[in-house]
């Protein structure tokens, strides 16, 4: 369309006489310009839509059924059923959470055809509800990037969607593992890159899941025994497009990402960490530095993002805090931007209570824009890496996110990383009744 009004722009000068050489060489290059720009530039991804899924009733777990099933077998000894006790009661996970269907079972073994079933069921689920939502054919779905860390199959999840949905042979695929809970935001970024470089606009599904039926711990480290009490069942699936002609049907449109890593420090490296324990059990390690771990990568991570996203006001009040401690010698504190002048809503990571603590504390941000967080751990607990986009379903529940507003998603990751994208509605956002979970639900949130 752009080459189309700078050809049709010269015709015109074509059809009059000017006589100025000048003239003629200034237009040449004005429009060798624009159309460079416009070849050059990069194609803009919006996010059509995207599903979170609900699993069935049959898979829901409250506290009581949860000690049952800690209990069963004997396969916990009583000081760490009471640990876990005392570290499910203060996470901030209700009552209302999902677990594997291997686990409800007479005999719940963990295999990995039980791990594919879990795997099947979420997947299946939440891709089924985005095409649903989207009116989208498989057929357009040019790129397919899936995460899951804790679970690697082969042939991989990705596979498993092609054969499932019959996607076209030249479809490019990709599928992430052990990259932790921050890796919902790396799929969407590697799906949007792949998009942006391709040699034509496309769509690209991300499907963003984790696998916990192999993930249980049965040993006494009480490190590794804190997973069982606050990772749940969860999935989201969300379509991805480089093409202009879905602009106007999109939810929203993709700003920034950036992504910061602290795996050179070794007690980042070590922060969460899959290992075995003294009796060679395998398990997932959190140690006691995981909070001060995260609040640093997160101050890394606020640095790089500043002079990106903030108004020029806060850039110069942080900027002159400095000026003052390091070059007038005041004793004062370095100033701490307002994230809130540069974002409307907050999708910050519910790894847990402290978690969300640690975050809110550090952005200064009010109990109503830490709700979202809080709820989506209360009712779905810890889905790892697909937690950002329960809560995004959260405020399209609320009806809070209004055409212009702009979406902070933020997530912290295995190595340690910490990763944030930036959305920018393209419409009020209001939801669909697939693909939402919280749409029956939502009037009873927030719980106090």
């Amino acid at each position: 369309m752009v080459a189309l009004t700078i050809l049709g722009g010269f015709s015109c000068m074509l059809n009059q006489e000017i006589s100025d050489p000048f003239m003629v060489i200034l237009f040449w290059v004005a429009s060798c310009g624009m159309l460079i720009y416009y070849m050059l530039r990069p194609r803009r991804i919006f996010m059509v839509g995207f599903s979170c899924f609900k699993p069935s009733d049959d898979m829901k777990c409250n506290y009581e059924l949860k000690e049952y099933i800690a209990q069963r077998g004997d396969k916990f000894n009583e000081k760490s059923l009471d640990f876990m006790r005392q570290i499910y009661l203060k996470s901030g996970v209700g009552e209302e959470t999902y677990f594997p269907p291997f686990i409800f079972k007479d005999n719940p073994v963990e295999t990995l055809e039980a791990a594919r079933e879990e795997a099947e069921i979420v997947m299946f689920g939440a891709v089924d509800e985005v095409f649903e939502t989207t009116a989208l054919k498989v057929s357009d779905i040019d790129v397919v990037v899936v995460t899951c860390s804790m679970y690697s199959a082969s042939p991989s999840l990705a596979a498993l969607l092609v054969n499932r949905y019959g996607l076209k042979e030249d479809v490019k695929i990709l599928n992430f593992a052990g990259m932790g809970c921050s890796s919902g935001v790396i799929a969407i970024q590697t799906a949007s890159d792949l998009l942006r470089t391709s040699s034509r606009s496309g769509c690209a599904l991300v499907v963003i899941t984790e696998n916990i039926t192999l993930n249980s711990y049965y040993g006494k480290n009480r490190s590794m025994l804190v997973t069982n009490c606050i990772f749940r069942v969860g999935c989201a699936a969300v379509i991805l497009s480089s093409r202009a002609e879905d602009r106007n049907r999109s939810k929203l449109e993709l700003l920034q990402t950036l992504r910061t890593h602290r795996g050179a420090d070794d007690k980042s490296y070590r922060a969460a960490f899959q290992e075995e324990d003294e009796d060679g059990l395998v398990g997932m390690s959190l140690s006691k530095d995981l909070i001060r771990v995260a609040g640093e990568g997160l101050h890394d991570h606020l640095r790089s993002l500043a002079p990106l996203v903030l108004p020029y006001s806060e850039q110069l009040k942080y900027v002159l805090s400095l000026v003052g401690i390091h070059f007038l010698r005041m004793e004062i504190k370095p100033y701490v931007p307002d994230f809130r002048r540069a974002f409307e809503h907050f999708c910050i990571h519910t790894g847990g209570k402290a978690v969300i603590k640690k975050i809110g504390e550090s952005l200064r941000l009010g109990e109503y824009l830490l709700e979202p967080a809080c709820m989506t751990l209360h009712r779905f607990g810890n889905t790892s890496s697909s937690m950002v986009l329960y809560e995004l379903a959260y405020f399209e529940a609320k009806k809070r996110i209004k055409k212009g507003d702009k979406v902070w998603m933020i997530s912290f990751g295995t190595g340690f990383k910490c990763n944030s994208i930036i959305w920018k509605a393209l419409s009020d956002l209001a939801p669909s009744k697939a693909g939402n979970p919280w749409v029956d639900v939502e009037h009873r949130y927030p719980v106090r």
